[in-house]
Order: structure tokens, then C-alpha cells, then sequence
């Protein structure tokens, strides 16, 4: 199916063992694989046939905290003469804290008499990053997983990786980190990939995590792009500026969705197709690497979950149902199954679905060298209108209002929303690509 549509890479959320207290980002060790999921020889199996299909496969490392199931943690909770008691943030007193999920940031260990720190939840204790046997055995995880095949990580928080105080990022710190991490990626071929999840609402803080451009991470994800909703000018300020703030090496990443927020369809389209079309059709459109979060390519839809369902602390639950494959039973599912979209078999027949639409646009995306990486350059246009050229051929043009709007555009439509081969004249909620 991913070949079919039309991928390059897979992000996986985590596939480590875990206690599943956060469904995966408490990790009880970082080089094997969640029984529930399969086994290492599986995972290597997916390595080895998605690369036959040159699709390439990152995982999800979780490195700013473990589960408290860890052997490190039960080592470090032993004893405060323990040699891992430095590896976690124990203090003799508590601050006032919060955590993410709500409550306090520490937590008292009775039998040592004192509080370790949590940003998460208290089952997800806070390694101490100024620790240097840390730094080591991160390493070699990264070499663990690079030697098998994985193309690269998808950071957790990296953002707020390293903490001291605990209650503030040491952003040093983080980027001596980012910089080690990227010089022993570099040292394989091909080079592994440094994904970060970098939930910053700054773009200034969110582009200094790509250092000098080729020294800290490859990709660093824009949340203000992704929070921006369907406002054609702020999505164009916010494009605009990441490309000025960006070193002239690097290379912007993009996504709608994602595992912890409301699914794209629901929270910025009204769940009406011809919005996410275009949603789709900018965040493929434009320079950088787009992130389609599993389903986004149907216009998967939020599920509301009854009570007795409930599985995540943090309300998130709705963005992890399963995939309405249509032609497979998922049998028991973890969660209930949406019956608010069409299914993957259902659109893949139907001329005009989201699903085809998006096939469409990956598979003209990968044939015109403008669309893969031609430079940005935004284009006056009118209210509502947001329209941008693409190398020397190519523009891509999306009206995000109610209402027909004259652009002023010409050239030869390659694909449009809405089927049409008018290049002057956008429909409400239509956009196209452009020869021209």
C-alpha cells in the first residue's frame, strides 16, 4: 500500500518495550522490540523489504526520559550510592512543578528519602543529560539500530532534552547533544537521519536546532505551521519566514498531523474533502519534506471515543484509532474503529477521492524536480489566495476562502483540486499545480 501511494520513508511511534503508561514513550529498553509488535528478526524483515521498495524506516527515540521499569531507574531507585543514581534528577526537596499531564513534577521515593523529576509522568522518570555516561550509552543505541538498517530517529522532546535547572531546557546542552548525535550519523552511508520533535511556537528557536545547517539536526518540525489553520496569510508569513531563518543548507519539514494533536481533517477542515484536498495540496506543494501522519492521506477524521474505551491519559485517543482498510477485519482493535470516512478500499476505487487525489500529487511531486526541490518564492495574489512558485516551471496555488477568486494565474494545470483546467479563475476550496 505505501508503495502504492507512493512513500519514501516510515516514521514509527516507538517500538520498544514499554509499560505502555504513555503507549511507548516510556521505554524499558532501547535496543529490542514490544513483544506485542513482533520480534527484532521481524523488524528487520520490514527494514529489508521496505528497502527493496525504496521506502526507508526511522524510529521513535525517546531520550529525555525511560519508563520507571527501566533497569537503569530500578538501579538508580536502589540506593543513592548507586552508580546509576546520577543518571536520573533526585533532589532532597521538591519545587512547584507541574507536570504535562498534570500534577506535581516529582515524585518521592520512599525508600531513598528523596524526589526524582518527571516532566511527564511519574512513570516516566527524567534522565540527568549532564551526566556523560549518559551521553555514551546513548551513542550506542543510535550505533545499535544504525548498524541494522534504520535509516534514522525521530527525536521525542528534544526540545527540552537536557534540563537544569529541571524546570527550564539548557539549550547548550541540547545543541552540544544535537551535534554530537549528527557527527556519528555522518558517519554512516548512507548518513542516518536526525528527525526532531522540536514543539517550540517560535520559529527563531525552532530553526536554531539545525545549527549551522549541517552540524545539528537534518529536520526539526514547524508547529507553528502546523497550528496555523487554513489562514492564507499566516500560512504564507510563517513559510516565508522559516525559509529567511533557516541556514541557506537546510531543509524545512511540514506536517498537519501527528500522534498528540486532533487529526488535520477535524481540527483545521471542517471535515469537508475539498479543505483537506488543499491542506494536502500545500503541505506536498511546497520546498521541504512533507510528514503525512497515518490516515491523513484518506482525510482520516478525529473518533470520539466512548468512556469505557478510554486508553491515554492526556485525551489523544481519538488520533490513534485504526485504519479503515476496508478489505481487512481488524477483528479486536485497541480502539474503536471511525466509521466517519470512507475506507482505504473504498477511496482507492473512486475517481475524485481524497486518497487518489493525494496519490496523484505524491506521484507528480516525484516526477518534476521543481516540486522536489526547486527553490520558494511566494507570488502576489488576492485576499484568500495563497500561491507560490516553484523552481522556474511550477506554481502552486490554493484558495482557502468561500468564494471564486480571479488570481491572475496562467500556464497549464497539471492537477487540481476540484478536476478543473481553469488556471485564471480558483473555486472556493480549490488549488492546483501549475506548468507554466
Amino acid at each position: 500500500y505505501l508503495e502504492w501511494l507512493g512513500v519514501d520513508g516510515v516514521w514509527l511511534n516507538p517500538t520498544f518495550p514499554s509499560p505502555n503508561n504513555d503507549w511507548g514513550y516510556d521505554v524499558s529498553d532501547y535496543c529490542a522490540v514490544h513483544p506485542e509488535l513482533g520480534t527484532m528478526e521481524e523488524l528487520d524483515g520490514l527494514v529489508a523489504e521496505a528497502g527493496e521498495r525504496g521506502i526507508r524506516i526511522l524510529l521513535d527515540l525517546v531520550p529525555a526520559h525511560t519508563s520507571d521499569r527501566h533497569g537503569w531507574f530500578l538501579e538508580s531507585r536502589s540506593s543513592r550510592e548507586s552508580p546509576r543514581r546520577d543518571w536520573y534528577i533526585w533532589r532532597d526537596e521538591a519545587d512547584e512543578q507541574e507536570s504535562v499531564f498534570g500534577g506535581q513534577a516529582w515524585t518521592f521515593d520512599e525508600r531513598t528519602k528523596q524526589y526524582y523529576h518527571h516532566r511527564f509522568l511519574a512513570q516516566q522518570p527524567d534522565l540527568n543529560w549532564l551526566n556523560g555516561e549518559v551521553h555514551q550509552a546513548f551513542d550506542e543505541i543510535l550505533r545499535f539500530w544504525f548498524e541494522r538498517g534504520i535509516a534514522g530517529f525521530r527525536i521525542d522532546v528534544v526540545h527540552e532534552l537536557v534540563k537544569d535547572p529541571p524546570d527550564r531546557p539548557n539549550l547548550p546542552e541540547i545543541h552540544a547533544v544535537l551535534q554530537r548525535w549528527r557527527r556519528l550519523a555522518d558517519t554512516y552511508d548512507p548518513q542516518g537521519i536526525l528527525l526532531g520533535e522540536t514543539w517550540v511556537l517560535e520559529l527563531e528557536r525552532m530553526a536554531a536546532f539545525y545549527g549551522a545547517g549541517e552540524d545539528e539536526l537534518h529536520l526539526a518540525f514547524n508547529f507553528p505551521f502546523m497550528f496555523a489553520g487554513l489562514d492564507s496569510a499566516a500560512l504564507a508569513d510563517i513559510v516565508a519566514q522559516t525559509h529567511e531563518l533557516l541556514p541557506p543548507v537546510a531543509w524545512p519539514v511540514w506536517a498537519l498531523s501527528n500522534h498528540d494533536v486532533a487529526r488535520f481533517p477535524t481540527r483545521i477542515c471542517d471535515e469537508d474533502d475539498e479543505r483537506v484536498k488543499c491542506a494536502l495540496l500545500f503541505l506536498l506543494g511546497l520546498r521541504g519534506t512533507p510528514v503525512l501522519y497515518y490516515g491523513d492521506e484518506i482525510g482520516m477524521r478525529q473518533v470520539e471515543i466512548p468512556p469505557e474505551r478510554v486508553l491515554d491519559v492526556h485525551e489523544r485517543d481519538g488520533a490513534r484509532t485504526p485504519m479503515p482498510w476496508g478489505d481487512a477485519d481488524w477483528g479486536d482493535p485497541w480502539l474503536p474503529l471511525g466509521g466517519n470516512v470512507a475506507s482505504v478500499a473504498k477511496q482507492r476505487e473512486e475517481p475524485g477521492s481524497v486518497l487518489r487525489f493525494c496519490r496523484e500529487l505524491l506521484a507528480l511531486r516525484q516526477g518534476r524536480e521543481d516540486i522536489v526541490s526547486g527553490a520558494y518564492a511566494s507570488l502576489e495574489t488576492p485576499a484568500g489566495v495563497w500561491a507560490w512558485r516553484r523552481g522556474d516551471g511550477s506554481v502552486v496555488a490554493v484558495n482557502l476562502s468561500d468564494d471564486a477568486v480571479r488570481a491572475g494565474l496562467g500556464g497549464r494545470v497539471l492537477l487540481s483540486t476540484a478536476g478543473r483546467d481553469d488556471p485564471g479563475t480558483l473555486g472556493p476550496w480549490e488549488g492546483v499545480v501549475l506548468d507554466v
